[in-house]
């Protein structure tokens, strides 16, 4: 992510940020990207070897010590964390779909739509709606 005072650092969370631990001594990170605060970001550390880390933390950043440690910084404390990988995720989603244009609806179906519309505004075509759906 970037370099700051000689470190490598990974992920930085804006606010308030979910850790999970689950089966197989996984550790799960959760929260707004502080860069991007409405992507999630989620860090999932294999094999982590720490038990201490609290289930919320505020304003977390991690950094990568070495190969195989993770430094998890939560202003004033701090956990070291061992792990043999590390999986970073950012949900992108928002971004993704404001880059795509929307998908414009078919002439013949706006058409259509249109048509019908019009139709059930008026007494008679609701009286024929009714009688075709058989009431």
């Amino acid at each position: 992510m970037s370099e700051q005072n000689g470190q490598h650092v990974l992920a930085q969370f804006a606010g308030t940020v979910t850790c999970v631990r689950s089966v197989g001594a996984a550790l799960t990170l959760s929260g707004a990207a502080l860069d991007a605060p409405a992507e999630r970001l989620v860090l999932t550390f294999l094999g982590a070897a720490t038990d201490d880390v609290p289930a919320t933390l505020a304003m977390a950043r991690v950094v990568a010590v070495d190969e195989q440690t993770y430094r998890l910084e939560s202003p004033p404390e701090y956990w070291m964390i061992r792990a043999r990988a590390l999986h970073v995720h950012r949900d992108v989603r928002a971004a993704f779909f404001q880059a795509l244009p929307p998908r414009r609806v078919p002439r013949s179906k706006r058409l259509f739509w249109r048509v019908v519309l019009r139709f059930a505004a008026r007494r008679g075509g609701r009286w024929l709606f009714a009688v075709l759906r058989g009431r």
